[in-house]
């Protein structure tokens, strides 16, 4: 058992080094594109509940 988990954490090691992490221009530029696509997203959404409440509403109150 001891010897599984010792190999796990050293291949683990070995496979972290293998990674490539983005640099500082690239994450930022990343992350700006996520908050502005969740912007866009949720005022998306919430202009098109607005419609359908008062559509249906519309249709309700006749």
């Amino acid at each position: 058992m001891k010897l599984k988990i010792t190999q796990y954490f050293k291949e683990s090691k070995q496979e972290m080094q293998k990674v490539v992490w983005p640099s500082r221009k690239e994450t930022i530029n990343y992350t700006l594109a996520v908050v502005f696509i969740s912007l866009g997203l949720a005022a998306f959404f919430a202009i098109v509940d607005y419609a359908l409440t008062n559509g249906l509403e519309q249709i309700i109150a006749k």
